[in-house]
């Protein structure tokens, strides 16, 4: 295995459908973003050329970055503690085992703060609300064996929705932006939820509904022989789906409202905005679809001036492409030493 000198600094998102990569002129802010590229993780040709021309005088095999990566089991939950009990032995197993019904002896764990992302005080323990995050242990060694078979070889490695929802939190805290958002992270089998507002993660929930759900609907309302030609016609961005949206994502919406509608009796707060980052771009109607179905709008994130707010510039092909898609990719960059404080924005890079 041979690493290749770090002249400059490189941060990639690897989720399920896009892999997104960017250079950067320093390894901390302040920096200056380069350059941004992405691909499919499937084009393992691709990808390796798309490192070439990030690090073109690199001279071994693979490229040290900071990695987000979705693993499909990754775990970030809230959870309600009993401040009481928090320090007896065991007891942070059981919330997990109860409330998130998952083998916490076959995860790797970490204990949050809702409100600011930091890592729970045990001593302290002041904070009811929490996020358990992780992933099971043996999902680390396979994603780390796919980013090196990728060419990629992590500096840190962290959960991606966590460096979105910390630089989504951040930016409605630059924004003045009080309205709380629905964040969906929508993958084949399953979605992940979560409502965000400047104060922090607010509810998280697990829906066993993906894209894979929508297929038989497909498939009905075309009469098409089998799932299978719906499934190419569906992921080939070759019709126009708009018109059956609201039957494709039914389902979905049929969870989702039931968890928003709780959130919203409990906070007296209502969802304002709608925000699905993952989505592959042959799919990217389905956000509009959704944001539709709820009547709220879709949120549209002003990152080149909240990245300037972090001490962060872009050149101007990065600028010119920037949008909520990338919100986790700058989000491995960015630094909260103080999330309430944003400092006045330096100038625009040429």
């Amino acid at each position: 295995m041979f690493l290749s000198p770090k002249a400059k600094s490189f941060f990639a998102e690897c989720a399920e459908h896009t892999v997104l990569l960017a250079r950067t002129s320093a390894a901390v802010p302040p920096f200056l973003v380069e350059e941004v590229r992405e691909c499919a993780p499937d084009d393992a040709a691709g990808l390796t050329e798309t490192l070439k021309v990030l690090q073109p005088k690199r001279s071994g095999n693979l490229t040290q970055a900071v990695c987000g990566i979705y693993p499909s089991r990754r775990v970030v939950r809230r959870v309600t503690l009993e401040l009481k009990r928090v320090k007896e032995p065991g007891y942070l197993n059981e919330v997990v085992s109860q409330q998130l019904r998952i083998e916490p002896e076959q995860h790797t764990l970490m204990l949050l703060n809702a409100q600011d992302g930091r890592e729970y005080d045990l001593t302290a323990a002041t904070q009811k609300e929490a996020i358990v995050c992780g992933l099971p242990a043996e999902d680390i060694v396979a994603v780390q064996d796919k980013l090196l078979a990728a060419g990629l070889f992590p500096d840190r490695l962290e959960l991606g929705s966590l460096a979105m929802l910390g630089a989504l939190t951040d930016y409605l805290n630059f924004s003045k932006n009080k309205t709380p958002v629905l964040v969906l992270e929508m993958a084949a089998d399953a979605t992940q939820s979560f409502i965000v507002s400047s104060q922090g993660l607010e509810a998280t929930r697990a829906i066993s509904q993906g894209f894979e759900g929508m297929i038989p609907v497909v498939q009905k309302e075309l009469n098409l022989k089998d799932e299978e030609s719906a499934r190419k016609l569906f992921y080939s961005n070759a019709f126009d789906f708009s018109g059956l949206a609201p039957l494709l994502i039914k389902k979905l919406l049929r969870d989702l409202q039931s968890s928003i509608g709780f959130y919203e009796v409990q906070t007296g707060q209502s969802i304002g905005q709608v925000l699905c980052p993952l989505l592959p771009p042959k799919l990217a109607w389905l956000e509009a679809a959704v944001a539709a179905q709820l009547a709220v709008p879709v949120l549209r994130p002003d990152l080149p001036a909240w990245l300037q707010s972090r001490h962060i510039t872009l050149s101007g092909p990065v600028a010119s492409v920037l949008d909520a898609r990338h919100l986790g990719l700058v989000g491995l960059m960015a630094q909260y030493s103080n999330p309430a404080a944003h400092a006045a924005a330096p100038e625009k890079a040429p």
